[in-house]
């Protein structure tokens, strides 16, 4: 077998390629946008191409006599999208029928209901872009799939951690810089999937049969909470579990003008109008929203207070959640089992932020 991975330098796909070439998988063909981002994939030999996940003739061209592709592209919510049409354009041109879509339990909400799962309805308009985009990339993807005759699986894992993970990045820094906290002590439920856990499933469907093909969401076995989560990032760092802020009542959060502006400016018209705004205009805007953005500069005659809590809208939602999303689907459709418990996700994962720090060795 031959797959094609778009946004094969990326934190999943990256991941993808290795435990492929490594464990005896398909064939991978890499996809990338710039030549950057092969310095993880080049490690292989391995054929690669350039191809941004927008350019349709440059993608079929790619994947041309692969057997299946796997979309793990990352973009703004206007490009996120407009990628899936491009995907199955390029899909069908290349005469490829099978396609694997990173899509996110996101599309649910940060705080589902209780009951939630591939049979609830989506609802387009949330609180965050991100979520709203991933709705609507999805329905693209399904209604393109039954348009040009693909089978198309679209996979909504949790919060993917592990090594390179953003999550792992992230929290180690905030608990590290004392900027990380807890809502109503932790008690929400941390629907994460351990990244091999999520190759496992898009492996699943690689072999899946054509009727199985659909909408799955994807999660670790156990069910974790959020004190969990951070209280074994905190075991692995060393950190005083006392350095973690207590919250019991979250900000309101408003849009700010530059959330605004950024959102405008990613929307397909004005993208489209850009390339005839001069480069100097642009050049002034992007500078002075750069500059709105920094924080003031400390006063250097004041003793610094300890660091506050660095509390965002999207961990705010998800400290509140009370569902575990079920993976049942998955495992009767797919076959999917979870291998990597939670325990040992999260050994691998602060072992790697070791190593990146600088530490001895690493093995994933």
């Amino acid at each position: 077998m031959k797959v094609a991975v778009i946004g094969a330098g990326g934190f999943i796909g990256t991941r993808l390629i290795e435990q492929f070439h490594l464990g005896g998988g398909p064939t991978v063909v890499a996809l990338v946008r710039r030549p950057s981002s092969l310095a993880l994939p080049a490690r292989f030999s391995l054929e690669t191409h350039l191809a941004d996940a927008l350019d349709i003739d440059a993608m079929a061209r790619a994947i041309s006599g692969c057997t299946a592709v796997i979309h793990t592209a990352l973009g703004d919510p206007a490009q996120i999208e407009r990628m899936p049409v491009a995907l199955c354009l390029a899909a069908a041109a290349a005469g490829v029928r099978r396609l694997v879509y990173l899509s996110s339990a996101s599309v649910h909400g940060q705080n589902p209901a209780p009951g939630t799962d591939e049979s609830t309805p989506l609802k387009v308009h949330q609180s965050l872009d991100y979520n709203s985009a991933k709705i609507r990339a999805e329905h693209k993807f399904f209604a393109e799939c039954r348009r040009h005759s693909l089978v198309g699986f679209a996979l909504r894992p949790g919060i993917v951690y592990g090594p390179r993970s953003r999550w792992i990045g992230d929290l180690a820094t905030d608990l590290i810089e004392g900027r990380a906290w807890l809502y109503e002590g932790g008690r929400g439920i941390c629907n994460g999937v351990y990244i091999d856990n999520l190759v496992t499933a898009i492996a699943c469907c690689l072999h899946a049969t054509d009727d199985a093909a659909g909408a799955y969401l994807i999660g670790d076995a156990e069910k974790i909470t959020w004190e969990q989560f951070y209280r074994t990032a905190a075991v692995h760092l060393d950190v005083s579990w006392k350095q973690i802020h207590e919250i019991t009542r979250l900000p309101a959060f408003k849009r700010s003008w530059q959330d605004r502006a950024g959102r405008a400016a990613a929307h397909p018209f004005v993208q489209r109008l850009l390339p005839l705004v001069p480069r100097g205009l642009k050049s002034r805007a992007r500078a002075v929203l750069s500059a709105s953005a920094l924080a003031p500069r400390p006063d250097s005659w004041t003793i610094p207070d300890r660091p506050g809590p660095r509390i965002t809208q999207e961990m705010a939602l998800l400290q509140q959640c009370a569902w575990k999303f079920p993976h049942t689907r998955a495992e009767q459709h797919l076959d999917y089992r979870p291998a990597v418990t939670f325990e040992t996700g999260m050994e691998r994962s602060f072992a790697w932020w070791r190593f990146a720090q600088g530490g001895v060795s690493f093995a994933a």
